[in-house]
């Protein structure tokens, strides 16, 4: 009887224990439902400024290529690599004897054919005197007419072989067309020069604004302008956008779209776009790099991770909470983010609870709360 009750005691024991461990382990189940789910209600009482990238090219408003017009050997140089210049500012002397020789035989010329017309005009004159007093034949009238006409084209194009000489003289001093910088030098004094070699005297680059060239999709071309109304309004009223150097640095100088052009890529279905930057500092040059910073502005928007989302396909879902449970919504986001959150257009509203982080691991009705 003793060994009965002894070995009875040990069961109850054991069934004692048994259900403490089940209780235990429901208890820990209940308390990781409840855990792990971060949830947040939504709010739309703040602005948020999105920041989207494209890669951009720098360029000058215009490389001037320098070509002498003229043949001859460099006399003098006046500039060197990275000077400053206006326009009409002297850079290169090319030897000007020659030219300067030519000149003086064109005005000589010149005085020969007034001489020559001179004295033409005083025959014609005189013939047709004598013409009417029919001592002379229309003949000869017309002979001295032609003289004298022969005569006016001669000294026309003395005059105009002047000119020529002129300008010819004028185009030795090589003067820059526009402000900017020089570029490299490869041509120094004594360097025979002419107008048809390969490669340029020098390149004189506008730098004091900038030329920046990025591209953008079709799809965000469209979306700018559905958001402005059309592409037009948008370049008008977008706000100031910031250029990325390319050591990561923000240009302290911000810019603005100036064009956008209205033919698409086919090959790569992008749109090219220009904007503009201030470059006082000269900090910006020409053939560098860098990227165009865009900003979007939402007003009184929602904004929820991107954690918070799950997407299928063309499609973003969220988890919003629903008698405690996780039930899929459908939402609609705005087209550029900044890789951290979406702004939300369509299907939520401002008081939804949402889950905040891991939409990917959750399950339809799952208990989150």
């Amino acid at each position: 009887m003793t060994k009965k009750i002894g070995k009875l005691n040990v069961w109850l024991m054991l069934l004692v224990s048994c259900a403490m461990g089940i209780t235990s382990c429901k208890t820990e189940t209940k308390e990781n439902t409840q855990k792990g789910y971060n949830l947040v209600t939504l709010t739309a009482d703040t602005d948020k400024e999105i920041m989207t990238s494209y890669s951009a090219s720098i360029e000058g408003m215009q490389d001037i290529d320098i070509y002498p017009q003229v043949s001859g050997y460099i006399e003098k140089l006046n500039v060197s690599e990275g000077d400053v210049v206006r326009q009409g500012e002297v850079l290169f002397v090319i030897d000007q004897v020659p030219y300067k020789a030519a000149l003086e035989t064109a005005v000589a010329n010149v005085e020969v054919a007034k001489a020559s017309l001179a004295t033409a005009e005083l025959t014609y004159k005189s013939t047709k005197e004598l013409y009417a007093k029919k001592v002379v034949s229309s003949f000869n009238l017309q002979t001295t007419e032609n003289e004298y006409l022969t005569a006016k084209a001669q000294l026309a194009q003395a005059k105009a072989q002047e000119v020529n000489a002129r300008n010819n003289l004028s185009y030795t001093e090589v003067k820059s067309p526009s402000n900017g910088v020089i570029g490299m030098l490869p041509y120094r004094v004594g360097a025979l020069v002419s107008s048809n070699m390969s490669q340029p005297l020098t390149t004189v680059s506008d730098n004091a604004t900038m030329y920046v060239y990025f591209s953008m999709t079709e799809n965000q071309l469209l979306a700018l302008a559905r958001q402005y109304g059309t592409i037009d309004k948008a370049v008008e009223n977008m706000p100031a956008i910031q250029l990325q150097l390319n050591d990561g640095s923000v240009y302290e100088e911000k810019g603005k779209i100036e064009s956008v052009s209205g033919v698409i890529d086919k090959e790569t279905g992008t749109v090219g776009v220009r904007a503009v930057f201030p470059n006082a500092s000269r900090l910006l040059h020409s053939g560098a790099s860098g990227n165009v910073l865009i900003p979007s502005v939402y007003k009184k928007c929602i904004a929820i991770p991107q954690g918070a989302t799950v997407q299928l396909q063309d499609k973003i879902l969220a988890y919003k909470v629903v008698d405690g449970k996780a039930v899929s919504t459908l939402i609609k986001v705005a087209p550029v983010n900044d890789g951290k959150e979406y702004i939300v257009l369509n299907g939520l509203k401002a008081g939804d609870e949402i889950v905040a982080d891991g939409a990917g691991m959750i399950r339809e009705g799952t208990q989150v709360k």
